[in-house]
């Protein structure tokens, strides 16, 4: 369907189909989010997944193999430190009742405690004592639980960094049609958001909870040996988180996917957006740009206040439910106190079995600290969800198959036992969700140091052909080998080492000029780089620059002229001294006298190397040893440029076309017939005009 256009109308959608997959059980399976088409990811995807907390919980442990000694020396400390902070109700009731009061110490467990301190002396000494000993227990506390949550942080930013790293590792390794339809703003957001989020798993799946269920059965051990009425109550509490778990986090998780989806498109579109500023300003589009970037960001702003307020759903359960039982505990307790001093008084309690205000202040104070970790455990389990949602995106990603895996007992090959000879057989390859195969039954040989062309019109599978070559996609039937080796038993790294490619569409990095031509050769000198430059005509106007080989040149090369830039890959491509080259068209944005130039240099460099060149000016492979016209993805006429010709068939049609274009009528300044036409001019078959 049509994506709606405005963010109100869009949101709406959103919420029926997010009120569907729940109904449908969708959410459960991961499926949600819609797609910047406005179908649901659920269905664009066509696969469930089943991941469950304690899978990725699995998952995510697997990922602190190396920390978990750290992490589980961090717990030790925070439980420790969480121990010690149940100390000081104890302390004060103490102080009020044995103390402050005068009460006897009875022979129960703080009868024994008792017995344990110096609380015989003077009760302003006995003060004083407590005083010290409850600030000695908190600075010791506070160390602990800081050293530990130090370890925690570190771990955090560890398994952060680790996770973005492996990600990106792998995401750099999928096949061509994936890292095309992530788009960089996508990947970007995948990386920094996703796997960056993964590191606060350790914070809200492991040391926040651990804390928080320490502290729980501590209060409710102490709560057990001191008044077991007030147990019960606190018993009572559990099954309200259960609830709120139940009510709330089977939404918040789905719903943060959601919101993560959306902003990778919004990474994507704006990136995308940048990067074609040219295009968007040229038909001036910067108003449609911006106002689908703020419909866009409106939703998700839209989805995250429909998360906040599911959010603060469970934050204000919570807030009601702690003053309320703190209240009853109030009542309870002090109606107690009230009756076991009518008791005593009448001699039928003794006195050290009597509740007193100590008692009162204790179970006060317990109570505040056992609803402190259960609503810390209901709020992380909320917030859990948010990284729980990241780390699952991050497990789909991770899960995708890489580019043209390695299989096992790959060999290495080894440059100087390499000749070159590339043989396709039988080659079929179909694009994946493609209706129709871009290659279809193609077999051709390249002996070594052969130049082979490729000539056609568009979507013919020319660059298809050099994709599968290049080994970016492996074929569906047939076999690609060099040297008589299925590239498909070659280790990708070793043979991409003899490869160079450069396209019509040269990318840059923002970078030195230095920095761009060694790209392709570690360790490359400065000698070398600028012996690199000169066989592609570009010393020259390189060391006209600011810097010269220093020169800063920006994202993409935007400091240059497309020329310029077409110089420097090539001059990456000769530093990198392959064994194969590819070059698509890779003279088409230089002018006469500097292609006139680089051909010989060219010629000089595809010598002792088998070369493909996807040709569109035909006049540039009249040298080359094989000319492969290709159609449909199949390979219609081959041979040298003089055979070609000579058969009058498709090449020969191509070649009129370009070298003698129609001319309009009553055009009396139209070119002679030795003209070269690069373009299609008015009246031209289109189909000349994609060769």
């Amino acid at each position: 369907m049509s994506p709606p256009r405005s963010s109100s109308r869009k949101y709406r959608t959103y919420r029926e189909d997010f009120a569907r997959r729940r109904v449908d059980g969708d959410e459960k399976s991961g499926r949600s989010g819609l797609g910047p088409d406005g179908v649901p990811r659920g269905r664009q995807l066509g696969k469930k997944r089943s991941r469950g907390v304690l899978t990725l919980f699995s998952r995510f442990s697997a990922l602190l193999r190396g920390h978990r000694a750290a992490l589980g020396l961090a717990v030790l400390t925070l439980g420790i430190s969480t121990v010690v902070d149940l100390i000081p109700p104890v302390v004060s009731k103490i102080a009020i009742d044995n103390v402050i009061n005068g009460s006897p110490f009875g022979d129960g467990l703080l009868g024994r405690v008792g017995g344990w301190l110096p609380l015989r002396g003077e009760p302003k000494e006995l003060l004083l004592f407590l005083f010290v000993a409850v600030v000695a227990i908190n600075v010791g506390s506070i160390l602990m639980r800081v050293w530990g949550r130090w370890q925690a942080t570190r771990i955090s930013h560890r398994v952060r960094v680790e996770m973005r790293r492996r990600v990106f590792n792998h995401a750099i390794r999928l096949p061509l049609h994936r890292v095309f339809s992530l788009k960089s703003g996508g990947a970007s957001s995948i990386i920094r958001e996703d796997a960056g989020g993964v590191g606060e798993l350790v914070f809200s799946m492991m040391y926040n909870p651990a804390g928080a269920v320490i502290q729980l059965v501590g209060i409710l051990l102490i709560l057990s040996v001191t008044e077991w009425r007030l147990l019960l109550g606190a018993v009572v509490l559990l099954p309200v988180v259960f609830l709120t778990h139940r009510t709330w986090i089977g939404r918040i998780r789905p719903l943060w996917r959601d919101i993560r989806a959306t902003r990778s498109h919004i990474d994507s579109r704006v990136t995308e957006s940048f990067g074609g500023v040219r295009v968007v300003r040229t038909f001036g589009r910067e108003r449609t740009e911006g106002t689908n970037f703020a419909t866009d960001t409106h939703f998700m702003t839209r989805q995250e206040l429909l998360g906040w307020w599911w959010n603060r759903a469970i934050d204000i359960v919570w807030r009601m439910l702690i003053p309320v039982a703190l209240a009853g505990v109030l009542c309870y307790a002090g109606a107690r106190i009230i009756d076991d001093r009518a008791a005593v008084a009448a001699g039928s309690l003794a006195p050290h079995k009597a509740l007193t205000v100590g008692d009162l202040f204790m179970f006060l104070w317990y109570l505040a600290s056992l609803l402190q970790p259960l609503a810390l455990l209901a709020s992380s389990a909320a917030g859990l969800q948010t990284s729980l949602a990241g780390l699952d995106r991050v497990l789909d990603l991770m899960e995708e198959p890489l580019e043209s895996p390695t299989k096992p007992g790959a060999v290495a090959l080894d440059p100087a036992q390499t000749h070159g000879r590339v043989e396709m057989s039988g080659v079929t390859f179909t694009y994946p969700k493609a209706p129709t195969p871009a290659l279809n039954d193609v077999s051709f040989t390249a002996e070594p140091g052969q130049v082979v062309a490729l000539v056609g019109p568009s979507g013919a599978g020319k660059t298809t052909l050099c994709n599968l070559i290049a080994r970016f996609y492996d074929p569906d039937a047939g076999t690609v080998s060099l040297d008589e080796m299925d590239l498909r038993t070659v280790k990708v790294g070793s043979y991409r080492a003899m490869l160079a490619i450069v396209e019509q569409d040269i990318f840059l990095f923002d970078g030195t000029v230095a920095d761009n031509i060694s790209y392709g050769r570690r360790g490359a000198t400065p000698d070398q780089i600028a012996d690199a430059a000169r066989l592609a005509n570009a010393h020259e106007f390189i060391e006209d620059l600011p810097k010269a080989y220093g020169t800063w040149i920006g994202e993409r090369g935007v400091k240059l002229s497309g020329g310029q830039r077409q110089r420097l890959a090539i001059a990456r491509a000769l530093l990198a001294r392959p064994r194969l080259l590819i070059l698509d068209e890779a003279t088409s944005n230089l002018d006469t006298e500097s292609e006139r130039l680089i051909q010989s240099s060219l010629r000089n460099l595809m010598a002792d190397r088998t070369s493909f060149v996807i040709a569109h000016r035909l006049s540039t492979i009249t040298h080359a040893d094989q000319i492969l016209v290709m159609d449909q993805g199949r390979i219609i006429e081959r041979g040298r440029h003089e055979e070609l010709i000579a058969r009058s068939g498709r090449y020969r049609q191509m070649v009129q076309i370009q070298t003698h274009p129609p001319q309009l009528d009553g055009d009396d300044d139209a070119d002679d017939e030795d003209t070269v036409s690069d373009e299609q001019t008015p009246g031209q078959p289109a189909e000349a005009a994609q060769t």
